[in-house]
């Protein structure tokens, strides 16, 4: 195997183990009653969250790490995220470097600005995303 050809396969094994590396919430202090989801839907922004009505229904909506999630109540006070958007897929790793979410006439939308390392600009993929109900999520 040529020097170029061990490079390059080695930068592509580097990539894709990298690409497997998604940013975890931290574990909650020891002895705490809530959860790691709890703590961070309270440390969250508000201009990073929606509480309101959708398609006539209730929605809590929350912008991390340039993905989507609902949060719904759970035991204890907690509460419980289920993802419902995260984007185009983009086969190296990426940051997210810039989010947004605006609801307007019921209609939500993002922005979910994610760059790949190494590269200059903004973004990767389809950044821009709209819903009427904050769990169908369309390109815009």
């Amino acid at each position: 195997m040529t020097l170029a050809v061990r490079s390059l396969a080695l930068t592509l094994c580097a990539a894709v183990a990298l690409a497997g590396c998604e940013p975890s919430l931290p574990q909650p202090p020891a002895g705490s009653k809530l959860t790691a989801e709890t703590i961070a839907t309270q440390e969250t922004p508000a201009a990073l969250q929606f509480q309101g009505t959708l398609a006539g229904k209730p929605i809590h909506l929350l912008v991390h790490e340039c993905k989507v999630y609902k949060v719904d109540p759970a035991e204890g006070g907690n509460v419980a995220w289920t993802l419902v958007l995260e984007g185009e897929f983009y086969p190296l790793p990426t940051l997210c470097i810039r989010q947004e979410l605006t609801v307007n006439k019921g209609v939500a939308k993002v922005f979910l600005g994610r760059q790949a390392f190494g590269a200059g600009g903004c973004c990767t993929g389809n950044p821009e995303y709209r819903s009427t109900d904050g769990l169908t999520w369309k390109p815009h």
